[in-house]
């Protein structure tokens, strides 16, 4: 240590032996004029915050949530005035455990429910189906014609022959295994979203509405004031179970587990209080090093709700990993000033010292974060690019508060002198070859041919395993239910039972088939609807499919005296045109108003990738075999329709998202390192940790979606941190004349406690999220963990090995014209710990 102490900038203990002028002018404007800065600092924190708390918002969007851009998207907004209920909707279910459906108390209950809804803001009304709905209706053929009427007896008032002409109503409808259940113990209420309210314009507050529906249908029905079972999340015991599926409601109770998530914030705060002061043995700097984290949360929420933008179940995240990135960097500054106050500098000296140091080098480092978070924006999903808009404003706010408010606070309240002089001891026994110079021996062992060829060696057989199990890596979602609850949670389960109990699931699959106006009554139309339902029936994962098809060949054999023989698609036009009459008064969602549009609904068992990989192959292939200009098969509708085309730009993204981070990734370590060896050596680690971390993503049963998507490009974005901090001062050294042994020792005794401290801490502030009652938050949690800790043991193990192949050339010496004040100024940064930028800055090779 002792040629490198010389290299340090002079010690100065008076403030009247320190030019004020001296630095740039960023540094003279905030050091020199401290108090001004820090009360503007306390200002805008202080608007930013009542910003946050005023007009920030929980505000999750179905459209959102789809890339409106994709062609099946596009389909199906262009025509979704004509295909009500194959869009947004909640289906509820009542249970009666204690009879059946043919209960006058039971029925009772059923219309309290579906007044209810039928009254609820954002209903659409005119589609919303349920036994007490008129638009719900049966139909028979008589010897005097067609009959029929609505399921539910206009008369009904509860008697044995009312009830009696309902159980026939129902099973003339054939309506059982849709709206009532095969055992006829519980019944359906399918209720179609509008995309606004028609009160105010805006978009359904789905938070307020999951809760109207637990509170004026569970907590009265199912609960009947029993609030312990209900705050339990137990069902409840008296007769009537209510249960409830749909967009609306996972929504609603994603934002209800996001307000429990709060508390997960509050203990990745406390963990890094733990963690800073184990490092730092100093409880001022701890508490300053959080709480200027704390304030960039603040200021990143507020600039948020100020531009309009709302928080969603997804950006959430957001302020978790910009409160780890914030405690990283501002680790850094303050260990920079501790070993100055540990040599005797004055705390505001010490506190520009650091700043000089770390400044330009912090900056870059928070660009190359700002590329992971930025390429997101390439994603054609809104929420992504929300999440991708949120983290950019957020580490550009760390600009100001780690960069700048973190040294100038210290500025004012230092640091223990006991906590320095201890920093100053452990680097002392550090060059004895004891405490971590012991781990520093063992890392240095990675230089030598025998331990990086066994290092390399290793890397490439994780490599081709993690790769050959990466390539089962699936899209979209892997498992029934809502994936992003938990398998136990109550949406989950209503949605298994429901699932068991019905046979026509809701998830569906359209098709839609665009005409000219009164085009869809025309044979060959029909004929071809009929060809592509039967395909689509041949899909194992395909439970039932239905259309106008459907009820044309049962209206027609139904018009003469129930034949089979007849129960076919006829090419008589005005026996077609009859049978469409008939099914517009009992079906009309089967086609528009003006039949230029129908569409062809499969009923799927599951939302799963596989499932609707084959449904979309299969329709996709009949689409482009017989769609005509007078004639057009368009993919697709109905929630399935939306996810399959989601898993379509989801597949896109993935590739092209990692293609353009390790594109931009590759651009600023050239910039940086100024050679392609050095380049490869930095990238390598990152590659290895993401072919792992998508081989993790199979062994755990994770499949690539919106909620997953971001994690490997915020990971290799961050990432790359870590060969910043170590490569370049490695390179300083080298260029130096130093051996590779030599200079990779300094190099991680020099930032290797700090780039340990970067990767446990950005750990630290993600791994509580296993236990998030939120399953995709709990997910991201286990694999941002898995690559923050990868990629610091990476850069700490394969650096060294991979520079002992690239990186001993004599050609990594100075070029002989470098200017001195540059070497000066990287020996300083090497001195002060930096992530290496301001070398890279101030030297070339």
């Amino acid at each position: 240590m002792g040629n490198i102490k010389q290299d340090t900038m002079p010690v100065i203990r008076d403030l009247r032996d320190f030019d004020r002028q001296s630095g740039n002018l960023l540094e003279r404007l905030v050091f020199n004029y401290r108090p001004l800065f820090m009360l503007l600092m306390a200002l805008v924190t202080v608007l930013l915050g009542y910003m946050a708390l005023s007009r920030l918002e929980l505000r999750p969007s179905f459209e959102k949530m789809i890339p409106q851009s994709q062609p099946y998207i596009q389909n199906y907004l262009d025509n979704r005035k004509s295909l009500r209920g194959l869009g947004n909707s909640v289906r509820v279910v009542v249970e009666n455990t204690r009879g059946d459906i043919f209960d006058p108390g039971y029925l009772d209950v059923l219309k309290q429910v579906n007044d209810q809804l039928f009254i609820t803001e954002g209903v659409d009304r005119a589609w919303m189906k349920s036994l007490w709905s008129p638009g719900v209706r049966w139909t028979e053929v008589t010897e005097e014609g067609f009959q029929g009427g609505p399921v539910m007896p206009g008369t009904y008032q509860g008697s044995p022959a009312d009830i009696e002409q309902l159980r026939q109503n129902i099973n003339r409808a054939g309506i059982v295994g849709s709206l009532v259940a095969s055992d006829y113990r519980s019944s359906m209420l399918i209720v179609p979203l509008l995309d606004k309210t028609s009160a105010t314009g805006q978009g359904i507050n789905y938070q307020q509405f999951s809760r109207l529906l637990e509170e004026q249908l569970r907590d009265r029905i199912e609960y009947a004031g029993d609030s312990a079972a209900r705050k339990s999340g137990e069902e409840g015991k008296g007769q009537y179970k209510v249960r409830v599926i749909g967009f609306a409601k996972l929504m609603g109770d994603l934002i209800d587990g996001l307000i429990q998530v709060m508390m997960f914030f509050a203990l990745a705060v406390i963990t890094s209080l733990v963690i800073i002061y184990l490092y730092t043995r100093c409880v001022r700097s701890t508490l300053l090093v959080v709480g200027c984290s704390l304030v960039a949360v603040v200021w990143q929420l507020g600039i948020v709700a100020w531009l309009g933008y709302a928080i969603d179940p997804y950006s959430v995240l957001v302020p978790f990993l910009i409160f780890a990135i914030g405690v990283s960097h501002a680790a850094q500054k303050m260990n920079g000033i501790m070993q100055d106050i540990a040599r005797g500098t004055h705390k505001l000296i010490a506190a520009r010292y650091t700043f000089r140091r770390l400044f330009i080098a912090g900056v870059t480092a928070l660009l190359a974060d700002a590329v992971g978070f930025a390429v997101l924006m390439l994603i054609d999903i809104p929420v992504i690019q929300d999440l991708a808009i949120t983290a950019s404003i957020g580490v550009a706010v760390l600009i100001f508060t780690s960069l700048l408010l973190m040294p100038v606070a210290l500025s004012y309240i230092g640091v223990g002198r006991k906590a320095a002089e201890r920093a100053l001891k452990i680097e002392t026994r550090a060059d004895g070859h004891k405490g971590f110079g012991k781990l520093w021996d063992l890392l240095d062992r990675f230089t030598t041919r025998k331990w990086a060829t066994g290092a390399v060696l290793v890397a490439v057989l994780m490599g081709i395993g993690g790769f050959a199990v990466s390539l089962h890596l699936q899209i979209g979602d892997l498992d029934s239910g809502a994936p992003e609850l938990r398998a136990d949670s109550r949406y989950n389960r209503d949605n298994a039972w429901i699932t068991s109990h019905y046979a026509l699931s809701s998830d569906l699959f359209a098709v839609m088939i665009k005409t000219a106006p009164e085009g869809c009554l025309n044979y060959r139309t029909l004929i071809l609807a009929d060809r592509l339902a039967w395909q689509l029936q041949q899909s194992p994962g395909v439970q039932a499919t239905s259309s106008l098809v459907n009820a044309v060949r049962q209206i027609t054999a139904g018009s003469y005296e129930g034949n089979p023989k007849l129960n076919s698609i006829q090419r008589n036009q005005d026996v077609l045109n009859y049978a469409a009459q008939q099914a517009s008064v009992n079906s009309p969602e089967l086609f528009n108003t003006d039949c230029s549009l129908m569409p062809v609904i499969a009923f799927l068992k599951d939302h799963k990738a596989r499932t609707l990989d084959d449904v979309v192959a299969i329709a996709d292939r009949f689409a482009k075999d017989n769609s005509t200009p007078d004639r057009q098969f368009l993919l697709a509708a109905g929630t399935a329709g939306i996810e399959a085309a989601t898993n379509i730009v989801v597949r896109e993204a993935n590739r092209t998202m990692l293609l353009y981070v390790y594109a931009a990734v590759t651009l600023f370590c050239l910039i940086t390192f100024r050679s392609w060896r050095a380049t490869l050596v930095a990238l390598l680690p990152l590659v290895l940790t993401s072919i792992l971390c998508e081989a993790l993503m199979v062994f755990m049963g994770i499949g690539v979606k919106v909620a997953t998507l971001p994690v490997i490009a915020l990971g290799v974005g961050i990432g790359v941190d870590y060969a910043l901090y170590l490569l370049s001062v490695q390179l300083h050294y080298q260029r130096q004349g130093l051996s590779l042994g030599e200079a990779y020792r300094k190099a991680v005794s020099f930032t290797g406690r700090v780039v340990g401290l970067v990767g446990i801490t950005l750990a630290a502030g993600v791994v509580c999220w296993v236990w998030s009652p939120i399953k995709f938050q709990a997910d991201m949690g286990i694999l941002l963990t898995f690559m923050f800790l990868w990629n610091m043991l990476g850069a700490l193990i394969l650096i060294p090995a991979l520079s002992y192949f690239l990186l001993r050339e004599p050609a990594l010496r100075r070029h002989a014209g470098e200017d001195e004040s540059a070497t000066v100024c990287a020996r300083e940064a090497a001195n002060g710990k930096p992530s290496g930028m301001r070398h890279a800055l101030t030297t070339s090779e």
